[in-house]
Parts: structure tokens; C-alpha cells; sequence
């Protein structure tokens, strides 16, 4: 009993230092527009840059998604500890637009070399018959990172001195506290290799993945592009049609959004991973529906109505696709595969994104996003049909 408390414990530790690092690519969040006054750049500028996270993070789960599998989890989750910390002295250095793009570049390196690591070590640190619990912690600590940095960045720009700097302080201090803890947990891979021997992956799946692994892709590329673009684009819709610049009241519309994810992966214990795929699709569905009625209508309300609906829906979509993965995955390449997972799904982040920030400037930040809302829509009906027909299947 003592045993499986302590594994606990270094379970929830791993969670918490994967949280610090993920709250961090999202901690510019709400102070972009600050950025746009300091810099004058556009709306496309915003999601470009917004997008070279992504890119970061895509270029690191192909060429090193692996390497935690080799060299051992802690090697490399320390390793992306020091690219959070080096992204937060761009931000914090930040006199143009080059250092956004150095300071989001090496975010995204830090969350490839975290998501599928981190998601692994985490669910190796629990005890042996609590892979589902230790699932949850490992996605509730990924969206609940992500849903922490716009709301401590939003209230620090709002209520504390120096907007663009504090969060950025704050963020440092916390990544080496997380540095600190994560020395004194203990490494779950037996078998390491020395750091030459690690190779870029090829982009391939166990056989007995494939079956899995393709409701899933398209449950985390939907859900993953509606959490791009309500990210990217939701601050500037607040401010200019809303009328609303409170920095922590934006943080804190953008964080419902991953809370209620957190929410949702709460309720595939109950719900069943063959069921919360579906289920979740059509609550992404819905959350695209009430986004598309706060762009006509101009309503806060459907705003955060869409947060909380559609990231519920996105919760749903992403533990039943992670459980079903890791759950097929051989245990010698399950953190390869789950990064696999998270290659489709910040290519969701990526790609519409860029398209919303290029149909900005002809066609105004409404229209853009009824046009995202209306491609998304198509994706989630197919996706749902596939996912019908073809449902993943529980992990034993």
C-alpha cells in the first residue's frame, strides 16, 4: 500500500512538471495584442506566429518523438524544461518580431519533447493497475498546462506591473522548481541507449496500432484545430468586436476552453473510450455551432458557451483516442506512437490557423472564422460517421 502511495505521489510530481512546461506555450496567449501595439504587426502575423509553434513541436515529434524510448523519459524531459526557460528569455528580451518567433519556435520544440515523454512517464510512474487514472492525470495535466498560462498571463498583465515581462519571470522560477523535482524522480526506462544511437522516426505504426489509430487521428486533428484558431484569434475577436480588453477576463475565456477539456477526459471513465470518440466529435460539433452564432451575433455568451462545449468535446475526443493508442502500442514504442498521435494533431493546429489569419485581411475576422467553422463542420460530420462505422475499441 505504501508502495502504491508513493508511486502516486511521483505520478502526480511528473503531472505537475508537465503542466509547468505546457502552461508556458501558452502563456502569450492573451498578451499578443499588447505585442501588436508594441510591434505593429497584423492579425496574420499573429496566427503565423502563433502557427511556428506548431511547426516546432511537429518537427520534433518526427525527429526525436522517439528518443525518450532510447535515452530515457527524464533525459528529455529535462532537456524540454531548458527550452521553456530559453523560450521565456526570448519573450522576456523581445524587441521586434524575430524574438516572437525564436520565443514560440522553442516552445514548440519544448512541447514535442514533453507530449509524447511526458504522457509516457507519467503513466509509467503509476502503480501497476492504474493506467486509466494515470491517463487521466497525463491529458488533464497537458490541457490543464495549456489552460494555466493565458490565465496567470491574463491577470498578471491586468492587475500586476511590467505585462510583458512578469508572466514570463514567473514562468522561469516555476521551470526550475520543475527542474528540481523532476531530478528526484526516478527514470522508468531499463533499458537506455547513449543519446548517438537515437534516430529520426519514420513515419510508420505497428500493425496492431493502424486499426486504432486512425478514429483516433481524426478525433485529435479536429478537436487540436478548433483549440488553434479559438486560441489564436478568440483575443482579437474580444477586443475588437466585443469590446472587451481585460487581459484576464481574455485569459481566463481562452482557459475555460482547456479546463473543460480536462472536464471531458474526466468523463470517458464513465462514458467508455468506444463511445467517447463519437461523443466527443459531436460535442466539438456543437461548440463549432455556438462559435459560429457568437461571430454572427456578437454575444459573449456563445463565446464562452463555445468554450466550454467544444472543449468538453475536445476532452472527450482526446483521452479516448490516447487510451485507445497506448493501449495497442508495444511498450518498447508506445511514446514514438503517442507521438505520432500528437503529429496529427497539431497539424490540426497548424494548418487552419494559417488559412483563418490569411482570409483575415479579405474578408474581416468574422467572416474568416465562419469559413473555418463551416470546413470543421464538414471534418467533424465525416469523422463521426468513420468513428460510427468503425469504433475504437476499449483497451483491456
Amino acid at each position: 500500500m505504501d508502495g502504491d502511495r508513493r508511486r502516486w505521489r511521483q505520478c502526480l510530481l511528473g503531472g505537475a512538471v508537465f503542466a509547468v512546461c505546457m502552461a508556458g506555450t501558452t502563456l502569450p496567449t492573451p498578451l499578443y495584442g499588447l505585442y501588436q501595439e508594441k510591434f505593429g504587426f497584423s492579425e496574420l502575423m499573429v496566427t503565423v506566429v502563433y502557427a511556428v509553434y506548431a511547426f516546432g513541436v511537429i518537427g520534433v515529434l518526427l525527429l526525436a518523438g522517439n528518443a525518450s524510448d532510447t535515452v530515457g523519459r527524464r533525459p528529455v524531459l529535462l532537456a524540454g524544461l531548458a527550452f521553456s526557460a530559453a523560450s521565456a528569455v526570448c519573450f522576456l528580451c523581445a524587441t521586434g518580431m524575430g524574438w516572437l518567433y525564436a520565443g514560440r519556435l522553442l516552445s514548440g520544440l519544448s512541447a514535442g519533447l514533453f507530449t509524447g515523454a511526458a504522457t509516457a512517464y507519467v503513466m509509467e510512474l503509476a502503480p501497476k493497475g492504474g493506467t486509466s487514472r494515470a491517463t487521466f492525470v497525463a491529458t488533464a495535466a497537458n490541457m490543464g498546462g495549456l489552460g494555466c498560462g493565458p490565465l496567470l498571463a491574463g491577470v498578471l498583465a491586468q492587475y500586476a506591473a511590467w505585462p510583458l515581462y512578469l508572466p514570463f519571470v514567473v514562468h522561469l522560477a516555476l521551470v526550475a522548481v520543475s527542474a528540481a523535482v523532476l531530478a528526484r524522480l526516478p527514470e522508468t526506462v531499463r533499458d537506455r541507449q547513449p543519446l548517438s544511437t537515437v534516430r529520426p522516426q519514420r513515419p510508420g505504426l505497428p500493425p496492431q496500432v493502424r486499426s486504432v489509430f486512425a478514429p483516433a487521428a481524426i478525433a485529435s486533428f479536429v478537436g487540436f484545430a478548433l483549440f488553434g484558431v479559438f486560441t489564436s484569434v478568440s483575443p482579437a475577436f474580444l477586443a475588437e468586436s466585443l469590446d472587451v480588453h481585460n487581459h484576464a477576463v481574455t485569459g481566463l475565456i481562452v482557459a475555460l476552453a482547456f479546463f473543460a477539456s480536462t472536464a471531458g477526459q474526466l468523463a470517458v471513465g464513465r462514458i467508455g473510450v468506444g463511445r467517447s470518440l463519437p461523443l466527443g466529435c459531436a460535442g466539438l460539433l456543437a461548440g463549432l455551432a455556438l462559435l459560429a452564432g457568437a461571430l454572427w451575433w456578437d454575444l459573449l455568451a456563445l463565446v464562452v458557451a463555445s468554450a466550454v462545449v467544444g472543449g468538453v468535446g475536445q476532452g472527450l475526443a482526446l483521452r479516448g483516442a490516447l487510451a485507445a493508442v497506448a493501449a495497442a502500442s508495444p511498450p518498447d514504442r508506445r511514446a514514438a506512437v503517442i507521438s505520432m498521435l500528437f503529429v496529427v494533431a497539431y497539424t490540426g493546429i497548424s494548418l487552419p490557423v494559417i488559412g483563418v489569419g490569411l482570409l483575415v485581411g479579405p474578408i474581416g475576422l468574422e467572416g474568416a472564422g465562419l469559413v473555418f467553422i463551416a470546413c470543421m463542420a464538414v471534418l467533424v460530420v465525416a469523422a463521426a460517421g468513420y468513428l460510427l462505422r468503425r469504433p475504437a475499441r476499449a483497451p483491456a
